[in-house]
């Protein structure tokens, strides 16, 4: 295993068990066998480690290959709602703690900033999404992308928070029949009505 890959294994462990808040790079380094400035080597900042963490290592919206114009409109929502909640439920014990810092917040909110990251990505390549099935003729010229996607998106991580306070960090996965319902309530008003 790569050196790269072993501190991403353990920011990963360490994020979710710790929370960014918490977690510091000198306890990264240590888990992954490495030192501070190697740490800083291959990620620059904790940001970039965190960046790397939420792409590389929790299921998310960029690795599903939903294409727009293929395949059933509701399927395709469905696995990206189904995507969403998973990432939803592995990444709130991560960045929960932020939210009750102000501070630390603001400088977390910069840094996502500058490295291009940041909670309104996924929510902008979703109604990019439904966007192009809407140009593709799919969905009804009147519906409103980005308010469907910000519906479904607040669905999965209303669901993720709710598994995440009744269960803690290791909430069992929200079934795949949650994200098809979501699907189903979200398509339906949006499909081209015909006459």
């Amino acid at each position: 295993m790569s050196t790269r890959e072993r501190i991403l294994d353990a920011a990963a462990e360490l994020l979710r068990t710790r929370g960014v808040a918490q977690a510091t790079t000198k306890e990264i380094a240590q888990a992954s066998a490495v030192s501070e400035p190697t740490l800083y080597k291959y990620f620059g900042d904790k940001e970039r480690l965190l960046l790397a963490v939420l792409e590389e290592r929790l299921p998310g919206l960029s690795r599903v290959s939903v294409r727009p114009g293929k395949g059933d409109l509701e399927d395709n929502l469905a696995e990206l709602a189904h995507a969403a909640l998973e990432f939803y439920q592995r990444s709130i014990p991560m960045l929960g703690a932020l939210l009750a810092d102000p501070q630390r917040m603001r400088a977390h909110r910069e840094a996502m900033s500058r490295h291009g990251g940041g909670p309104d990505r996924p929510l902008a390549a979703f109604a990019a999404y439904l966007r192009a099935e809407q140009a593709a003729g799919r969905i009804s010229p009147d519906a409103e992308p980005e308010a469907a996607a910000s519906l479904l998106l607040g669905a999965c991580f209303q669901e993720a928070f709710l598994r995440y306070y009744a269960h803690g960090p290791d909430a069992p996965a929200a079934p795949r029949a949650f994200a098809e319902s979501l699907a189903r309530s979200v398509v339906r008003p949006l499909l081209r009505r015909p006459g």
